[in-house]
């Protein structure tokens, strides 16, 4: 999920969780913020309001400190900006550090200026910077100092086994419906049409893919009759990849007994219409990062890529509600993806996908 600049729809509606948390700024009746009533937190997230309950990203990040810090007994905080700015990032990160925190999770590219900021402000803090190398406000500069982990994923392998493994089970007109065109989204997004391409070319079909990103990681009205009507127009499963819109996506697909395919976790749970997910191993990566910091292993200064080949990306092969394709079909591909038998194109600077050479798949690019 590199650097772009629409910022103000990625905040999701957020239900709090109980256990008496306190929200350093939730607009909920409920509290999603710390473990154990003390003064100071070790451990802080600063996240966009919301996304801590938003079933996809900003959870599965939540979850992955969450059970690290009740596992061994660490306080930690949740952290949420009133407004989306780089200011109002700075200003909690600021508040964090002033509170104690060590290590500073700050997931998603709207962080990598303030990050790049606060780095050199706070040599002692450590921070993780999920999707994103810190860069300053110009673009001219991008430096990761070693008290910066920079983790990034290669979305375009999970989008392009998604699309892959939809076509092998028979789908043949699918969806991308992305939520803001940022180079995370945009990867998936190219990566699910080359995956649907290759696997049509090996069946000797045509595959056809109605593409659109809708601005948003909101879910809403809009975006639920957005679906109803490419699934009464004969779609059969859409690739709901941008956050909360993947919830008016899959009320749709009930609605039509259509399908839906999740993005970043497993989102089985989510609705029995969801057939897989394209899944950043986003909770284990989190936990991994707070476990090398807290044994003394914080390796920061370079970005870490997770992808096939340290399963960091993949399906969930053991929820998913595949017809015919099979966990040996499944392994057979990605076991292709990890020796770079195939190579999957990335380019991020153009959303449109009019730079693949498809040959069994025609993407309807709709604006």
């Amino acid at each position: 999920m590199k650097s772009f600049f629409l910022i103000a729809s990625v905040c999701m509606i957020l239900s709090g969780c109980s256990n008496g948390y306190n929200s350093e700024k939730v607009k909920t009746d409920e509290s999603v913020t710390a473990s154990f009533d003390k003064e100071k937190y070790e451990i802080a997230l600063v996240s966009f309001f919301g996304t801590t309950q938003d079933h996809s990203f900003g959870q599965a990040t939540w979850e992955g400190i969450e059970q690290y810090a009740k596992e061994h007994n660490i306080t930690y905080k949740l952290y949420q900006p009133e407004e989306a700015t780089s200011d109002n990032y700075i200003e909690k990160i600021d508040l964090a550090v002033e509170n104690g925190a060590k290590i500073i999770v700050c997931p998603g590219f709207l962080f990598e200026t303030p990050v790049f900021i606060e780095q050199d402000k706070y040599p002692d803090v450590k921070f993780v910077l999920i999707d994103g190398q810190p860069h300053n406000a110009s673009y001219t500069e991008t430096r990761i100092n070693d008290n910066v982990l920079s983790l990034v994923f290669s979305e375009e392998q999970a989008g392009f086994l998604a699309g892959y493994a939809a076509v092998k089970d028979g789908y043949k007109k699918l969806g991308f419906m992305g939520g803001m065109a940022v180079p995370s989204v945009i990867r998936y997004g190219y990566g699910f049409v080359q995956g649907c391409n290759l696997a049509a070319e090996e069946l000797g079909t045509k595959v056809e893919i109605t593409y659109n990103y809708t601005g948003t990681f909101f879910e809403s009205p809009d975006i639920k009759s957005l679906a109803d009507s490419w699934y009464h127009q004969g779609t059969q499963v859409i690739f709901a990849c941008g956050g909360a819109i993947g919830k008016s996506v899959m009320s749709s697909a009930e609605e039509n007994k259509a399908k839906v395919i999740g993005v970043d976790l497993d989102q089985s749970s989510e609705s029995v219409t969801v057939i897989t997910s394209a899944m950043k191993m986003l909770k284990l990566v989190v936990y991994d990062a707070l476990k090398d910091y807290y044994t003394g292993s914080f390796h920061g200064g370079v970005p870490q890529t997770y992808s096939v080949n340290n399963n960091g990306i993949g399906l969930p092969m053991e929820t998913s509600k595949f017809s015919t394709f099979s966990k040996q079909d499944y392994d057979a591909i990605f076991a292709k993806l990890a020796a770079g038998e195939i190579i999957i194109y990335n380019k991020t600077d153009d959303s449109t996908t009019t730079d693949l050479n498809l040959t069994a798949a025609k993407v309807i690019y709709i604006k």
